[in-house]
């Protein structure tokens, strides 16, 4: 049987990233940058890890290809993320020239469609990409903080 390389198996790849940062009481947010079909970073968000507001799963993502390739720029790049990225990992992937960015679920209230922020002119963009799953994994995880708190 041969294996399919498509946006579905790569944000597979994504959503295992994300249950790592569930099960480590992150917001469960998890990315993979594809180059050439073959994944080249992996990240999940660290901020409460790592005390650090930055630690989101696409800056780890980021940095980790960036020295993957030796090169700041993620040209002919695609990132698969489960969530809609902020306005902040959206400044930082403009910058870094990502050529096409694959998002599972949308970001109402905080994604950076919303707070006015651009990716690269160039960026293709595709979303909804298991988004189900992806939401489903973020609503479970707000239900258990609150019965916490």
């Amino acid at each position: 049987m041969q294996m399919v390389f498509d946006d579905s198996y790569f944000m597979r790849k994504a959503l295992e990233e994300a249950q790592l940062a569930y099960e480590k009481g992150e917001i469960p947010v998890g990315v993979v940058v594809v180059a050439n079909q073959q994944i080249i970073a992996r990240g999940h968000n660290l901020t409460e890890l790592l005390n650090d507001v930055t630690a989101h799963a696409e800056m780890q993502a980021i940095t980790s290809a960036a020295n993957f390739l030796g090169g700041k720029y993620l040209i002919d790049c695609t990132m698969y993320v489960t969530l809609e990225p902020c306005q902040m990992c959206a400044g930082a992937l403009y910058w870094s020239q990502l050529s096409n960015l694959v998002f599972a679920a949308e970001d109402p209230e905080r994604g950076y469609r919303k707070m006015g922020a651009k990716l690269h002119p160039k960026t293709k963009i595709k979303s909804g990409i298991l988004e189900e799953e992806a939401s489903e994994l973020l609503k479970r995880f707000f239900i258990e903080r609150r019965n916490l708190n």
